[in-house]
């Protein structure tokens, strides 16, 4: 399609209004600034999620998802689920579930039941004969073959035409059609669309105006399907009849959908139906402005979620995809907001026309902020637990270990974790004994000029006497190196070395807090046997 589009917002002119008048500088400013239309509902709103169970929700599916339930959250409205399942031949198994599971997962709750447009078939039956009727629209028996030559010799015209029906079944008289259906001819029905489509709004990009290309010495004719030879409904048939009965108000969709619309509009026009307010909002694209697909970036939702994305992280993520929070909270500060956060600012006067870049460290950088979150909500601390608990058991193929110990290691080492993945790989030393023989910590570790001292060092702090407690040992720690003369660096590194094979992240006082002096003891004086053969 040839796309025009004609900007409708108004915006005051400065330049006029300014010239020749003695105006304040404070009202220069205010004048040269651009007053921009307010395109947020003001009443309630219904909107939908109409996702197709051809296959997994992924990144682009969920912001359509999330952005239609917190415009119906913002508004007291109501936000409603339809599942678009008419092309029964791409439908694959398990996308319908895992449409209900990750809605669920991440909290998009939907206020009524939701609609199978499979399972309304008579519906539309009822409103194709509606357009049947009415001569806006006709049944077409033309073949597979004779449609693909029209496709074909359309292409060819020059100018080439994206049009390609001639409408030859049209002009079939009552008793021909009588005749092609007794003999058992199958057919499609096509809707009679209109020479223009019209011009429409859209809340975002303003006035639109898309035509398809056509050659005017060959005409040929845009008379989209409605019923398919399987008597089952078009996406376009349904989409427009489930929207009008479902009472949709407002409908946010990507991009991509922007041709369609014409076409909806006008079969809006033909049943005599207002039509909702349209949001087309911006593509989803990599950090190179590429348009995400499975093979760039756009991962399905499960996916991410079993790489340990949290919902509340992903949520977040989702929303600054073509929105931008209210000026006073677009900060790095506040650019983390919870659901309930994003249900009372978010309003369709920050939507963004560009592409939207989708960055995985964004994602990381929400991720790890609300894992930090969970870890000191002691009821959510202890989810975390029961989702560690399965694999150090299967790893270290025991059922002893201590959930106490777990959540202990959380609270007060979990700030470095970006994902609850990464659990076991940060913190393993806690559950087995430290790899004194990894070449690379103990080149590393023996190469300081100051590895005379170790020795002396670690026989010192083996003496922790059962019962002292971190903060003793931190203090006993100090006193120990000012008194030696060692150096605090290589003091903590040489306690590092003991209990955890130079392993960074958790502080001294935590790891024996948790390891326990007897644990810690015995790794100190274990890690002081070991440099002492390495020294011989």
């Amino acid at each position: 399609m040839i796309m025009l589009r004609i900007p409708t917002r108004s915006y005051c002119s400065p330049s006029k209004l300014i010239k020749g008048v003695g105006l304040s500088p404070l009202k220069k400013s205010l004048l040269s600034k651009k007053i921009k239309e307010d395109i947020h509902p003001s009443l309630p709103v219904r909107t939908r999620f109409a996702p197709s169970p051809t296959g997994f929700l992924h990144l682009g599916s969920l912001r359509t998802a999330l952005y239609n339930y917190l415009l119906a959250r913002n508004t007291n409205g109501q936000f409603l689920l339809r599942l678009e399942d008419t092309d029964q031949k791409r439908l694959i198994e398990g996308a319908e579930e895992n449409i209900y599971e990750i809605l669920k997962w991440c909290n998009i709750n939907y206020d009524e039941t939701p609609i199978k447009q499979s399972e309304r078939k008579l519906i539309y039956d009822k409103y194709v004969k509606i357009l049947l009727s009415s001569g806006k629209a006709y049944r077409c028996f033309c073949s597979k073959e004779r449609l693909n030559d029209l496709r074909h010799s359309a292409m060819e015209l020059k100018p080439p035409s994206m049009a390609s029906y001639d409408r030859c079944c049209a002009h079939l008289g009552e008793e021909e059609i009588k005749s092609k259906l007794a003999q058992g001819i199958p057919f499609t029905v096509r809707f009679k669309s209109p020479e223009r489509y019209p011009t429409f709004t859209d809340l975002l990009h303003g006035q639109i105006n898309l035509q398809p290309q056509v050659n005017f010495n060959d005409k040929r004719y845009d008379d989209l399907i409605l019923v398919k030879s399987d008597k089952l409904p078009t996406y376009h048939l349904a989409n427009v009849v489930d929207d009008h009965l479902m009472g949709i108000t407002h409908v946010i969709r990507g991009e991509e959908w922007l041709p369609s619309t014409p076409k909806h509009i006008a079969l809006y026009n033909a049943f005599g139906w207002a039509c909702p307010k349209f949001i087309h909002i911006p593509l989803l694209t990599t950090v190179g402005d590429k348009k995400l697909s499975k093979r760039k970036g756009d991962m399905s939702i499960s996916d991410l979620k079993r790489q340990g994305v949290l919902p509340e992280a992903l949520i977040n993520f989702c929303a600054l995809f073509g929105w931008s929070p209210p000026r006073d909270l677009a900060s790095k500060k506040h650019e983390c907001f919870s659901m309930e956060e994003l249900e009372t600012i978010f309003n369709l006067n920050g939507l963004t026309k560009g592409n939207a870049k989708v960055d995985d460290k964004k994602l990381w950088f929400f991720n790890k902020h609300f894992l930090q979150k969970r870890i000191l909500n002691p009821s959510t601390l202890r989810e975390l637990v029961d989702d560690i608990m399965p694999s150090l058991e299967s790893i270290y193929n025991t059922s002893t270990i201590s959930r106490e110990k777990v959540a202990k290691i959380l609270l007060n080492c979990g700030g470095s974790l970006s994902r609850i993945n990464d659990f076991h790989d940060e913190f393993y030393y806690f559950f087995e004994k430290p790899k004194y023989n990894d070449n690379d910590a103990v080149t590393k570790f023996l190469s300081k000029n100051e590895s005379r001292h170790i020795a002396h060092l670690l026989k010192k702090l083996g003496q922790f006497q059962e019962g002292t407690d971190a903060q003793e040992v931190e203090s006993m720690v100090e006193t120990m190196y000012y008194e030696n003369g060692f150096s605090r660096k290589v003091t903590y590194q040489a306690m590092r070395f003991a209990l955890a094979g130079c392993h960074p992240g958790a502080k001294i006082a935590a790891m024996i807090d948790i390891l326990g002096i007897k644990e810690s003891n015995k790794r100190l004086s274990e890690g002081l046997q070991f440099l002492q053969r390495e020294k011989k």
